[in-house]
């Protein structure tokens, strides 16, 4: 499985805000862009005049670190997403937030995306019974996410079950922290997705 294996917190800091990609340590004085607020590299600190190709590309690198996703799956999910009927920006946004990996981390059953990626990948969730193991798995409306048994013995996976029963899910999703199960509602809607780009921006770079 191919994935981003460099720091995180420079990720935050190229794109000037935090990005939650290392879970608590981002709500810390530890975190990269409270320490240095500026771009890494050299020129960081510099002043750059931005284009307006400039702005789309760093919406779409927005969204595909936030969701932790390469290019060529960022990509593919946008051309997914202009085959599909509505508007293409919230179509994206809506294949994104139905990943796997993405829907365990709203539980709140991991601190991270990439806790939430790893933890699917060693497979300790059951998607409606069956042990799925891909973090890009899209789930859908009535699907009930759980906890393997053999998994809850392991000391994390307690601590995150204790972390999701004080968590609230967004609506369109659901978790009972009593049968350790979630389940997806509804289709997220625009304004339930708190994601903090501009996806206008990421279609008019991908429609030149």
């Amino acid at each position: 499985m191919a994935r981003y294996t460099g720091p995180q917190c420079k990720l935050c800091r190229r794109e000037g805000q935090k990005l939650y990609l290392k879970g608590d340590r981002c709500y810390t004085g530890k975190c990269g862009i409270d320490r240095r607020s500026y771009a890494p590299g050299q020129h960081g600190q510099g002043r750059k005049k931005v284009s307006e190709y400039g702005l789309q590309l760093r919406e779409k690198q927005k969204a595909r670190r936030f969701y932790g996703v390469l290019e060529k799956q960022f990509r593919n999910s946008y051309f997914k997403a202009t085959r599909q009927p509505g508007v293409t920006g919230e179509n994206l946004l809506r294949l994104l937030e139905r990943r796997l990996d993405n829907v365990i981390y709203r539980f709140g059953l991991a601190a991270s995306r990439n806790e939430a990626r790893q933890l699917v990948r060693h497979g300790h969730f059951l998607v409606n019974g069956r042990k799925t193991n891909i973090p890009s798995f899209h789930v859908r409306v009535g699907d009930e996410i759980t906890i393997r048994d053999k998994s809850k013995d392991s000391p994390r996976v307690k601590e995150l079950m204790e972390r999701a029963a004080d968590n609230s899910p967004p609506v369109w999703l659901e978790y009972d922290p009593d049968l350790q199960k979630g389940r997806v509602v509804a289709m997220p809607s625009r304004d339930e997705i708190d994601t903090p780009v501009k996806e206008t921006l990421i279609v008019e770079l991908y429609s030149k």
